[in-house]
């Protein structure tokens, strides 16, 4: 890559994000809480959560898709939209698109708790009605880029000349980091994109502006010139494990209510009278 032309990025905002009690079995911790539609384009909102069984049951989901990562423990999943299911554990994630409507579970293994991420990515207003889409990726087949100490962990998007083959309706990039102590990364972005770090473990030194962070620590990634490349430099003082991501803005109209996301109120009331009337995708016999 030619690096005379790539806008090393600064990081605009950090901050230390607070874990808050639901239940007696669940946790939550708002890392980009909703509302900032503006600030957060294409993303909506990412939550780290703690629970065990019981914590969600059976939920719908309209005109978003969600990236949910696990970041410890094991979780049953299952949709309605193909009538399949399955497990996924550490370091696995699953790329739902939710499109014109899906029903769906979550929930950890019987005595166990999980540990995870959620990220929800608005969809562009021409795939809001799109057909529903799961992919599931597991750690141990998603491409990587090793090198002097760090590993990146491609799930969308890429990182180098490493490319992940994820299906993508807007264009998302999401990895995971795992630096050893010392060591040193630079990550490229296309300049129009808008991104986040958020800290699993260890601390870092971050960005042009070498702004220190720490796990439960998350940093919102200073803009670039639109049409140019960027890149974000990633330092670890101690062991670090992270998860970058990063998307094309839409700059369409946001309208949210509960689970469904679209682009005007009335394609919100349509949403739950077709929730309510048994319109969502039904199982496969």
């Amino acid at each position: 890559m030619n690096t005379e032309n790539i806008k090393r990025r600064e990081i605009k905002k950090v901050w230390t994000v607070t874990e808050q009690k639901i239940s007696n079995i669940h946790t939550a911790s708002p890392i980009l809480a909703p509302g900032n539609w503006v600030d957060y384009d294409p993303f909506l909102l990412l939550m780290e959560d703690k629970f065990q069984k019981g914590a969600f049951s059976e939920h719908p989901h309209r005109g978003i898709e969600t990236l949910t990562f696990i970041i410890d423990g094991r979780l049953n999943h299952y949709d309605n939209a193909t009538g399949a299911g399955g497990i996924l554990e550490k370091g696995d994630l699953q790329f739902m698109t939710a499109g014109r409507g899906v029903i769906h579970n979550e929930s950890p293994l019987d005595g166990e708790t999980v540990h995870l991420l959620q990220l929800w990515v608005n969809l562009p207003r021409k795939y809001k009605m799109v057909k529903p889409r799961y992919q599931n990726m597991h750690a141990k087949d998603m491409p990587v880029s090793q090198e002097n100490g760090a590993l990146i962990r491609v799930y969308s998007g890429s990182s180098g000349d490493i490319v992940s083959n994820t299906l993508n309706y807007a264009p998302v990039t999401f990895v995971e980091m795992v630096l050893e102590e010392g060591a040193s990364i630079s990550q490229d972005l296309p300049g129009t994109y808008n991104g986040y770090i958020y800290v699993l473990e260890g601390s870092g030194t971050f960005g042009e502006n070498k702004v220190e962070a720490k796990k439960g620590q998350a940093m919102w990634l200073g803009s670039a010139n639109d049409g140019e490349m960027s890149s974000i430099h990633i330092s670890a003082n101690e062991k670090l494990r992270l998860v970058l991501f990063a998307g094309e803005p839409l700059r369409e109209p946001v309208v949210a209510y509960g689970p469904f996301v679209m682009n005007s109120e009335e394609e919100i009331r349509q949403a739950y009278r077709d929730y309510q009337e048994g319109r969502f995708e039904t199982p496969v016999d």
